[in-house]
């Protein structure tokens, strides 16, 4: 394994644990064999080519790679790749789609340029002797960035994103990011917060990520919700307590109607 301070990067699983206090965003080049794995709830498979991306590893459980599982995986800290990202609103655009679903499909071209990246990040790591070490690095990450953008966009179309809109995005996820959502489940404390309306607010959402504001307020309360029931040290009391339902009945029918069982029947 070699190391930089922002950067780890690593060709197996388990070397940096998902539940350490050091936080990284993971980007992972399958190169052979299969990995199963579960990530915000749902069940994901990586196939030889796939690139996956994943900013929240804690997000991230049960995995299961086939006994042939290679990959070459760069483990980042957020404070650098927010300083290795160019200047382009797509990022925003990128962030959102890759909570939904973290697996890119790549072609046969594209997998070569990706192991490219891969490669020279690799070395540019690894040259510690360089004059201009930390500038070569950053130079490196963001190109793969770039080309990451470019995979990701000729998937899912690449739109224009206004500075401002994606400036009211950045910071309505990062109050969700921060466990607001425990607190406050309303589009209009947010919008209250961004100094715009709750309309103006839902409209620049779906603009941006193609879900209304209340969606991703809802999608990181149950992802939360959920976690918290697999925990069976807590009781459902504690649980609604924590996210400041009124009552066990309000909590247990908001996760009937966003899980589809109740509350007992999940954790079972």
């Amino acid at each position: 394994m070699e190391e930089w301070k922002d950067i780890i990067v690593v060709d197996s699983l388990g070397i940096v644990k998902t539940d350490i206090e050091e936080q990284y965003l993971s980007h992972l080049l399958c190169m052979g064999g299969t990995c199963r794995f579960f990530f915000n709830g749902q069940e994901f498979e990586l196939h030889e080519g796939d690139l996956s991306i994943i900013r929240r590893r804690s997000l991230v459980e049960k995995i299961h790679p086939s006994v042939d599982f290679q990959c070459k995986i760069i483990y980042a800290k957020p404070a650098f790749i927010e300083l290795s990202t160019p200047q382009s609103n797509y990022a925003m655009k990128g962030q959102l789609s890759l909570f939904n679903n973290p697996v890119i499909h790549l072609t046969p071209e594209q997998q070569i340029l990706c192991r490219r990246d891969f490669d020279i990040l690799e070395q540019r790591v690894n040259d510690t002797g360089h004059l201009f070490y930390r500038e070569t690095v950053i130079n490196a990450m963001q190109t793969a960035i770039l080309d990451f953008f470019d995979f990701h966009a000729r998937i899912y179309g690449h739109t224009d994103i206004s500075t401002q809109n994606a400036s009211i995005m950045s910071r309505f996820l990062a109050m969700l990011e921060e466990g607001t959502y425990r607190e406050h489940r309303e589009v209009s404390y947010y919008a209250d917060r961004l100094c715009v309306t709750a309309k103006y607010l839902s409209e620049v959402s779906k603009k941006v990520s193609g879900y209304a504001a209340n969606y991703w307020i809802n999608r990181y309360t149950i992802l939360d919700i959920s976690r918290q029931l697999r925990n069976k040290s807590l009781t459902f009391v504690q649980i609604s307590d924590m996210f400041c339902f009124s009552s066990p009945t309000y909590f247990s029918r908001y996760v009937q109607q966003n899980l589809g069982v109740k509350p007992s029947d999940y954790r079972e």
